[in-house]
């Protein structure tokens, strides 16, 4: 039996809201998704790309216990409803409450590239030590913090939040709305370099997760990212202990070996004077350095670093961030990397150095436009000629009008193809792969690379 996580009158009070058609029920989850819900959960009605007033009544169809709207008459025809002015602001109260309740290590995390992926395996490693609640998917945002918040169950001994934004000031609220113990920055690079203009600006940013620490709290910081000093600096106004880590002597966490085999990687780190000696079971370059980020949070969190690290070992890649697949079909197998969902100069260069670690008759590289890098995107995306050709890659096929500066800048013998679209270029590469080729998609969401990801697919089929 699932536990219960809100009380009627407890989520009454804590958004001070109206109870409609029933004064007592008990919801075991929160749902702004009815697709995703689950029986027993309270369907909250957001208004965001779509109105989720809509949805009320298939969210009763599949078993809410009720919902959480602002329009009473959406709700009445089909059950009880928790009504109040807002329901975005009500859920960040639902948040609020259940974050005063629990006795859960909050710990969050952030940074330019790797905070899912981070969150994923620090939530992993602290669930082999106790209870532990944290964000699904990449629910970082102005309704996914506190979503995650009014998720938190009372058993829960740690609790991951991600924490992203696409813009400046996005931060700051949803730390102190998450109110960590510990605040964790994975890197910096020049994502949304467009909106926030540099580098220095985006560190800021990022700096802003440390805002929510209290005193003791404690603030993890990537020592050798571009602009170290801003984060130091923000984590030495708001924390009461700085871990910076990274490969340098000098840093509380560091990394001394990591090696990619050809389904993870084998690392040594010293975690805040422990030395330890761990496998990571998915593949990449970055795990270098975000396994130590990781386990130096659990270990500043309470939790037994030994475990934590054990359990790094079934850490796996992913959908749509560097998952590796056999894709049989008449010629032959290949395999296919998939790492469609985001792109930016610092991803990049570490899925190519995946990629050429990988074993293949050839290497492949299938890339579309990076976006969001303003006014020096040409740059950007012509500067990845360095890290393709440092990685041994075989050949490159570019998707969209930015990857054509990459394209005039590979040497020739490496250009596969170039074509405005991912439509475009979906047959070209499909035509092109051979028996036992190792091919790496990626790309921003924007630029549509999952096409090209489902025409490799199901060129299985024939």
């Amino acid at each position: 039996m699932n536990e219960a996580l809100w009380l009627a009158e407890d989520a009454a009070t804590a958004t001070g809201g109206r109870l409609v058609g029933a004064d007592s029920w008990i919801a075991s989850g929160v749902s702004i998704d009815t697709r995703s819900l689950a029986r027993g959960d309270l369907f909250v009605a957001l208004k965001d790309q779509r109105d989720g007033h809509a949805f009320v009544a298939d969210a009763f169809a599949r078993g809410a216990a009720a919902a959480l709207v602002s329009d009473a008459d959406a709700a009445a025809p089909h059950g009880p409803a928790l009504v109040v002015p807002d329901v975005l602001e009500a859920l960040r109260c639902l948040g609020e409450a259940a974050r005063d309740r629990s006795n859960a290590v909050r710990i969050a995390v952030t940074g330019s590239v790797g905070k899912t992926s981070t969150k994923e395996a620090l939530a992993l490693a602290l669930r082999a030590c106790a209870p532990t609640h944290a964000s699904v998917k990449s629910y970082n945002n102005h309704w996914g913090v506190p979503l995650t918040l009014s998720r938190l169950p009372r058993s829960a001994r740690y609790a991951v939040f991600e924490i992203g934004m696409n813009h400046r000031g996005e931060i700051r609220p949803l730390s102190m709305l998450a109110a960590p113990r510990v605040a964790l920055i994975t890197w910096i690079a020049p994502a949304h370099i467009e909106h926030l203009g540099s580098i220095e600006a985006i560190a800021e940013e990022k700096g802003d997760i440390f805002a929510g620490l209290g005193p003791d709290g404690a603030a993890i910081v990537p020592n050798e990212a571009p602009a170290a000093h801003l984060l130091l600096s923000a984590a030495e106004n708001n924390a009461g202990s700085v871990i910076r880590f990274g490969r340098e002597a000098g840093c509380e966490a560091r990394l001394l070996r990591f090696e990619m085999t050809e389904d993870g990687a084998v690392a040594e780190a010293d975690i805040l004077g422990r030395q330890i000696r761990y496998r990571i079971g998915a593949p990449g370059a970055h795990w270098a350095l975000n396994s130590v980020a990781a386990l130096a949070a659990a270990d500043v969190a309470g939790a037994d670093v030994f475990a934590a690290a054990h359990a790094l070992a079934d850490l796996r890649a992913i959908e749509g961030r560097g998952v590796a697949r056999t894709i049989e079909r008449p010629g032959g197998a290949f395999t296919l990397i998939d790492d469609a969902y985001n792109a930016n100069p610092t991803s990049m260069a570490a899925a190519l150095e995946t990629l050429g670690a990988r074993a293949g008759a050839r290497r492949i590289a299938v890339l579309g436009d990076m976006l969001e890098l303003g006014a020096d995107e040409l740059a950007y995306h012509a500067g990845l000629a360095a890290p393709i050709v440092s990685a041994g890659v075989d050949l490159v096929f570019c998707a969209g009008p930015r990857m054509r500066a990459l394209y005039e800048a590979l040497p020739a013998g490496l250009r596969g193809a170039h074509a405005e679209t991912a439509d475009a270029l979906a047959p070209i590469v499909s035509g092109a792969v051979q028996a036992g080729d190792a091919v790496l998609v990626k790309g921003s969401n924007g630029s549509r690379m999952r096409i090209v990801v489902d025409a490799l697919t199901q060129s299985s089929q024939g």
